[in-house]
């Protein structure tokens, strides 16, 4: 009698899916232990990861940076197969531009001297949330702040922390004396628009869309790799190919999206005998959207954190029976966000009308009147106001990208390429001041307006296989709800119910690196050590 290979199945050809079955692959291939298969609902292999070609020049739709050389696994890869350097454009490829122009809705330009103060106190701010160090002003200045805040740290947001901040901040000036507004800007709402200005970068690195939702206490549990943040110059998806490249042909399939997981949790052994789910002695059944079936001992799922949180809602069910209520609880209270890009392609038509040449696109950090504000110009439209900055890919590209998170990310999902084109031809000329333009007269005339060609934004909010972004520490969740998303099912090992049949990964489940990819990639190796050490599989 021969016995049957274990069979493993992954779901979803992403970062932890991938490098979870490059390790099982690589690790027991010799032994021809397992019977392994990753099947992938869309028709290509990377998950939030997808480099492309626009406009001539790379750029990346979803993961962008490695965040942190020392010690990244990505980095590692990236390095060891050459994909560091590269003769062609990439986004980012000389990193993030230095001196940003700011400049205030009307097209005021704001002079160093009123803009750095604040965004120093805004970082100042950000470090301490995050356990970074601060010289003894700065611990002092934060301690102030947050002993301002009505809520202690275990119920405080991060957005309720810096808005304490900033009140904390006016009323430690006291001498203002030189220091005005511009146009019909006065001081205190040009501090108060350039610090949201900076609250809205950090919406897009977090993924939450309003900073109130950002839990505090997790933000300083995050792990940081130290080094400088660098983007990958042949493209994100290599890395993705490289762990693919181990496999072989028809163990990925594409286009197999997952409809409903069956599983069996505690059962009697009369029960078991009975169960259609048990057919073949495995214990999980996997439906597809197709109609077709099947069955594994082992299920491996990295979907994203949004495709779980509609997967437990009442009229979509994924798992059959329904998760554990911890498990459920857990994936409801975790925040799940959506960020999304926007690349405009610069018309050839743009040229300086002294020199002739092409003329060049400044990295525009823009400062946008509040929603209250009756100086608000009408016609800019609402998903660009809480935009922060616009700028070129790389020093003279003619790809421009601005960031989008949260509600106005989610309404630029359902706008027309010509109403996003209509937008930022709208917008930007009231945030790029003449040459001859003072501080003190904006003109709306401005022959300079730049002109657009062609636009592409990313949808992941919208996509059914994604359903947002990234994962982010919601208040009133915390970092024990991601180790909760990353227990096994069933829970409880017994005779009655298989063991390790469902199986969780992606970033979601990485209690210090969530929202990365080198989170993705950890918690794929977890669940493949997981079970290559159930069966006492040898790794090397």
């Amino acid at each position: 009698m021969v016995s049957k290979k274990p069979r493993i199945v992954i779901i979803g050809a992403g970062m932890a899916g991938l490098t979870a079955a490059n390790k099982l692959y690589t690790t027991a291939n010799s032994k021809q232990l397992f019977e392994l298969s990753v099947v992938e609902g869309g028709a290509r292999i990377g998950g939030r990861i997808n480099t492309l070609d626009f406009c001539g020049d790379r750029i990346e739709e979803g993961a962008t940076w490695i965040h942190g050389v020392g010690g990244s696994p990505i980095h590692e890869i990236a390095r060891e197969q050459g994909l560091l350097h590269s003769k062609d454009p990439w986004e980012c490829m000389d990193g993030i531009l230095e001196d940003p122009v700011t400049v205030a809705e009307g097209g005021f330009e704001l002079d160093k001297s009123l803009v750095e103060p604040i965004s120093s106190f805004f970082k100042n701010l950000m470090d301490f949330v995050q356990g970074k160090p601060l010289d003894e002003d700065g611990v002092r200045a934060c301690g102030e702040v947050l002993k301002r805040c009505k809520l202690g740290p275990e119920n405080l947001s991060v957005g309720s922390f810096l808005r304490q901040g900033l009140g904390y901040y006016w009323g430690i000036l006291k001498d203002q004396k030189g220091v005005h507004g511009v146009g019909n800007w006065n001081r205190k709402s040009l501090e108060e628009a350039i610090f949201g200005m900076h609250e809205g970068i950090q919406r897009t690195y977090t993924s939450a869309g309003d900073l109130r939702n950002l839990d505090y206490v997790a933000e300083k549990e995050y792990v940081m790799f130290p080094g400088e943040e660098i983007t990958i110059a042949k493209g994100y998806s290599r890395v993705i190919e490289s762990l693919a490249s181990v496999l072989p042909v028809g163990m990925i399939q594409l286009n197999r999206k997952v409809a409903k997981i069956e599983w069996q949790s505690a059962h009697t052994e009369k029960e078991l005998l009975h169960m259609e789910n048990g057919h073949e002695n495995r214990p999980v059944k996997l439906h597809f959207c197709d109609g077709s079936i099947l069955i594994a001992d082992h299920v491996i799922v990295t979907v994203s954190l949004g495709v779980l949180k509609h997967g437990i809602c009442p009229d979509s069910y994924l798992f059959n029976p329904p998760l554990p209520s911890p498990k459920t609880r857990a994936i409801s209270k975790l925040g799940y966000g959506v960020v999304n890009k926007v690349f405009l392609e610069l018309s050839p038509s743009n040229y300086d009308q002294e020199t002739n040449n092409p003329t060049k696109f400044p990295f525009l950090q823009m400062v946008f009147h509040p929603p209250d504000s009756e100086l608000r110009n009408p016609k800019i439209p609402q998903w660009i106001r809480k935009t922060s900055f616009i700028s070129p890919i790389y020093n003279n590209s003619s790809v421009l990208l601005s960031w989008f998170a949260g509600e106005e990310a989610m309404a630029l999902e359902s706008l027309t390429d010509d109403e996003i084109l209509d937008g930022f031809s709208t917008t930007i000329p009231n945030f790029l001041p003449t040459k001859s333009q003072s501080q003190k007269n904006s003109n709306p005339n401005n022959p300079n307006q730049f002109k657009y060609s062609r636009v592409l934004r990313t949808q992941w909010g919208t996509n059914p296989l994604f359903l947002g972004s990234y994962s982010y520490v919601a208040v009133g969740s915390s970092i024990d709800d991601i180790d909760t998303l990353a227990e096994p099912l069933p829970q409880i090992t017994n005779l009655e119910s298989p063991p390790l049949q469902i199986l969780f990964a992606g970033e979601a489940t990485h209690r210090t690196h969530y929202s990365t990819t080198h989170g993705a990639y950890y918690s794929g190796l977890r669940e493949a050590n997981r079970l290559l050490d159930h069966y006492n599989c040898i790794v090397v």
